[in-house]
């Protein structure tokens, strides 16, 4: 079975007003591809307990984000066409849209929930595999890109059984 594109985000925060700050994607050949992105100063909202989730800082994002238009358009130019899977599909997809809004331009690529690919036994068996791959990979989560490839990980275990 072909691996899914995996999408996952983070964000300044759980909630309105929130937006995201950093973006990840997993290829169908297991290519990583990760964004920081620098908030326009419209952006404010910012929550201290997520940052200690996901340790980005303002600075960081500052220092070394991209615009929201050349996030947006790096996506459409890597994703055109696909269909991508998140473990979090309500609030990822809340905040891609928030991005392309912001760069006012097309999203190019569609998003959907990871569950779609699973059985009710996969399903029930998520959690703790995730967990496994999380020990065996020993990578830090809640950046992007290390959740991406655990999602991914994640998704070729369960299916396998």
């Amino acid at each position: 079975m072909e691996l899914p594109a995996i999408i996952d985000l983070e964000a300044s925060g759980f909630g309105r007003g929130s937006y995201p700050i950093e973006v990840g994607v997993a290829l169908v050949d297991g290519t990583v591809h990760s964004f920081l992105i620098k908030p326009p100063a419209h952006w404010n909202h910012w929550d201290t307990e997520a940052e200690k989730i996901h340790g980005i800082s303002r600075d960081l994002l500052q220092a070394e984000g991209h615009s929201p238009r050349e996030v947006a358009i790096a996506l459409n130019e890597l994703l055109r066409g696909q269909t991508l899977y998140s473990d979090a599909w309500s609030f990822d997809s809340s905040w891609v849209g928030r991005l392309y809004d912001e760069a006012e331009i097309v999203q190019r690529f569609r998003m959907d929930t990871i569950n779609k690919l699973l059985n009710e036994p996969q399903m029930m068996g998520w959690d703790a595999m995730k967990k496994q791959v999380i020990a065996d990979l020993g990578m830090d989560m809640h950046r992007a890109a290390n959740d991406v490839t655990v999602l991914q990980e994640t998704f070729k275990r369960i299916t396998a059984k």
